[in-house]
Protein backbone atom coordinates (compact mmCIF):
# COMPACT_ATOMS: atom_id res chain seq x y z
CA UNK A 1 0.00 0.00 0.00
CA UNK A 2 1.47 3.34 -1.06
CA UNK A 3 2.71 5.55 1.76
CA UNK A 4 3.46 8.76 -0.15
CA UNK A 5 0.76 11.26 -0.95
CA UNK A 6 0.26 12.65 -4.41
CA UNK A 7 0.02 16.41 -4.87
CA UNK A 8 -3.79 16.14 -4.68
CA UNK A 9 -4.59 13.07 -2.53
CA UNK A 10 -3.52 11.39 0.69
CA UNK A 11 -1.68 8.08 0.46
CA UNK A 12 -3.69 4.88 0.13
CA UNK A 13 -2.62 3.93 3.65
CA UNK A 14 -3.77 7.27 5.11
CA UNK A 15 -7.11 7.02 3.31
CA UNK A 16 -7.64 3.42 4.42
CA UNK A 17 -6.71 4.24 8.02
CA UNK A 18 -8.99 7.31 8.09
CA UNK A 19 -12.08 5.35 7.02
CA UNK A 20 -11.19 2.27 9.10
CA UNK A 21 -10.86 4.48 12.18
CA UNK A 22 -14.26 6.01 11.42
CA UNK A 23 -15.83 2.55 11.35
CA UNK A 24 -14.06 1.43 14.54
CA UNK A 25 -14.95 4.59 16.43
CA UNK A 26 -18.58 4.43 15.26
CA UNK A 27 -18.81 0.80 16.40
CA UNK A 28 -17.17 1.66 19.72
CA UNK A 29 -19.80 4.32 20.34
CA UNK A 30 -22.59 2.06 19.04
CA UNK A 31 -21.76 -0.81 21.39
CA UNK A 32 -21.58 1.36 24.49
CA UNK A 33 -24.91 2.99 23.61
CA UNK A 34 -26.62 -0.33 22.77
CA UNK A 35 -25.64 -1.83 26.11
CA UNK A 36 -28.38 0.27 27.69
CA UNK A 37 -30.99 -1.86 25.91
CA UNK A 38 -30.06 -4.88 28.03
CA UNK A 39 -30.35 -5.67 31.73
CA UNK A 40 -27.27 -5.30 33.92
CA UNK A 41 -25.35 -8.55 34.11
CA UNK A 42 -27.05 -10.03 31.03
CA UNK A 43 -24.84 -11.80 28.46
CA UNK A 44 -25.92 -9.30 25.80
CA UNK A 45 -24.94 -6.29 27.90
CA UNK A 46 -21.62 -7.90 28.82
CA UNK A 47 -20.96 -8.59 25.13
CA UNK A 48 -21.66 -4.91 24.29
CA UNK A 49 -19.26 -3.71 26.99
CA UNK A 50 -16.55 -6.18 25.96
CA UNK A 51 -16.94 -5.18 22.30
CA UNK A 52 -16.69 -1.51 23.33
CA UNK A 53 -13.48 -2.15 25.28
CA UNK A 54 -11.90 -4.30 22.55
CA UNK A 55 -12.73 -1.89 19.73
CA UNK A 56 -11.51 1.07 21.78
CA UNK A 57 -8.18 -0.66 22.33
CA UNK A 58 -8.04 -1.46 18.60
CA UNK A 59 -8.41 2.28 17.93
CA UNK A 60 -5.48 2.90 20.27
CA UNK A 61 -3.34 0.30 18.48
CA UNK A 62 -4.18 1.57 14.99
CA UNK A 63 -3.81 5.27 15.76
CA UNK A 64 -0.06 4.63 15.84
CA UNK A 65 -0.21 3.34 12.25
CA UNK A 66 -2.37 6.30 11.32
CA UNK A 67 0.07 8.79 12.82
CA UNK A 68 3.01 7.13 11.04
CA UNK A 69 1.15 7.30 7.73
CA UNK A 70 0.43 10.95 8.33
CA UNK A 71 3.98 11.85 9.35
CA UNK A 72 5.79 9.85 6.65
CA UNK A 73 3.21 10.22 3.91
CA UNK A 74 2.82 13.97 4.07
CA UNK A 75 -0.26 16.03 3.37
CA UNK A 76 -1.50 17.20 -0.01
CA UNK A 77 -2.27 20.88 -0.34
CA UNK A 78 -5.79 22.25 -0.12
CA UNK A 79 -6.73 23.98 -3.37
CA UNK A 80 -7.59 26.77 -3.27
CA UNK A 81 -5.54 27.46 -0.16
CA UNK A 82 -7.72 28.40 2.83
CA UNK A 83 -7.10 31.51 4.93
CA UNK A 84 -4.87 31.14 7.97
CA UNK A 85 -7.76 31.02 10.47
CA UNK A 86 -9.22 27.96 8.72
CA UNK A 87 -5.83 26.25 8.76
CA UNK A 88 -5.47 26.90 12.49
CA UNK A 89 -9.02 25.71 13.20
CA UNK A 90 -8.34 22.54 11.21
CA UNK A 91 -5.12 21.88 13.13
CA UNK A 92 -6.89 22.35 16.48
CA UNK A 93 -9.64 19.89 15.51
CA UNK A 94 -7.05 17.39 14.22
CA UNK A 95 -5.10 17.55 17.49
CA UNK A 96 -8.32 17.10 19.49
CA UNK A 97 -9.34 14.10 17.34
CA UNK A 98 -5.95 12.44 17.86
CA UNK A 99 -6.19 13.20 21.60
CA UNK A 100 -9.60 11.50 21.58
CA UNK A 101 -8.29 8.45 19.68
CA UNK A 102 -5.36 8.07 22.09
CA UNK A 103 -6.77 9.41 25.35
CA UNK A 104 -10.13 7.67 25.44
CA UNK A 105 -8.84 4.10 25.04
CA UNK A 106 -6.04 4.79 27.52
CA UNK A 107 -8.54 6.26 29.98
CA UNK A 108 -10.74 3.19 29.55
CA UNK A 109 -7.79 0.87 30.18
CA UNK A 110 -6.75 2.86 33.27
CA UNK A 111 -10.37 2.97 34.48
CA UNK A 112 -10.75 -0.80 34.25
CA UNK A 113 -7.37 -1.26 35.94
CA UNK A 114 -8.31 1.06 38.81
CA UNK A 115 -11.62 -0.73 39.28
CA UNK A 116 -9.87 -4.10 39.44
CA UNK A 117 -11.65 -5.34 36.30
CA UNK A 118 -10.26 -7.49 33.52
CA UNK A 119 -9.11 -5.64 30.40
CA UNK A 120 -10.62 -7.61 27.51
CA UNK A 121 -9.12 -7.45 24.04
CA UNK A 122 -10.76 -9.83 21.54
CA UNK A 123 -10.60 -12.85 23.84
CA UNK A 124 -7.32 -11.91 25.48
CA UNK A 125 -6.90 -10.23 28.83
CA UNK A 126 -4.46 -7.33 28.89
CA UNK A 127 -2.48 -6.48 32.01
CA UNK A 128 -3.68 -3.65 34.25
CA UNK A 129 -1.87 -0.34 33.89
CA UNK A 130 -2.13 0.50 37.58
CA UNK A 131 -3.07 -0.96 40.92
CA UNK A 132 -6.66 -0.95 42.15
CA UNK A 133 -8.18 2.30 43.43
CA UNK A 134 -11.96 2.15 43.08
CA UNK A 135 -12.58 5.81 43.98
CA UNK A 136 -10.16 7.07 41.34
CA UNK A 137 -11.63 4.52 38.90
CA UNK A 138 -15.08 6.01 39.49
CA UNK A 139 -13.76 9.52 38.76
CA UNK A 140 -11.99 8.37 35.56
CA UNK A 141 -15.22 6.63 34.49
CA UNK A 142 -17.12 9.92 34.82
CA UNK A 143 -14.46 11.79 32.82
CA UNK A 144 -14.40 9.02 30.21
CA UNK A 145 -18.17 9.33 29.77
CA UNK A 146 -18.15 13.13 29.66
CA UNK A 147 -15.30 13.29 27.15
CA UNK A 148 -16.93 10.52 25.11
CA UNK A 149 -20.11 12.59 24.86
CA UNK A 150 -18.05 15.63 23.82
CA UNK A 151 -16.49 13.36 21.19
CA UNK A 152 -19.84 13.20 19.40
CA UNK A 153 -19.69 16.96 18.88
CA UNK A 154 -16.03 16.91 17.84
CA UNK A 155 -16.60 14.14 15.28
CA UNK A 156 -19.70 15.94 14.03
CA UNK A 157 -17.73 19.18 13.68
CA UNK A 158 -15.05 17.33 11.68
CA UNK A 159 -17.65 15.82 9.33
CA UNK A 160 -19.54 19.11 8.98
CA UNK A 161 -16.31 20.95 8.16
CA UNK A 162 -15.42 18.40 5.47
CA UNK A 163 -18.86 18.76 3.90
CA UNK A 164 -18.71 22.57 4.14
CA UNK A 165 -15.32 22.56 2.41
CA UNK A 166 -16.75 20.37 -0.35
CA UNK A 167 -20.19 21.88 -0.94
CA UNK A 168 -19.84 25.50 0.19
CA UNK A 169 -16.20 26.51 -0.24
CA UNK A 170 -15.72 24.02 -3.11
CA UNK A 171 -12.10 23.17 -2.35
CA UNK A 172 -10.47 19.73 -2.48
CA UNK A 173 -10.38 19.04 1.28
CA UNK A 174 -12.82 16.13 1.18
CA UNK A 175 -11.68 14.79 -2.21
CA UNK A 176 -8.13 14.40 -0.85
CA UNK A 177 -9.40 11.71 1.57
CA UNK A 178 -11.93 9.84 -0.59
CA UNK A 179 -11.21 6.15 -1.29
CA UNK A 180 -10.15 5.33 -4.83
CA UNK A 181 -8.60 8.75 -5.26
CA UNK A 182 -5.03 8.17 -4.05
CA UNK A 183 -2.24 8.84 -6.49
Amino acid sequence: MALQTSPSHYSRLSIAMHWLMLVLIALTYLFIELRELFARGSPERNFMRTAHFSLGLMVLALVCVRLAARVYGGRPSIVPAPPRWKQVASQVVQVLLYALMIGMPLAGWVMLSLRGNAIPFFGLELPPLTSENKELGKLIREWHGDIGRAGYALIGLHAAAALTHHFVWRDNTLRRMLPGRAG
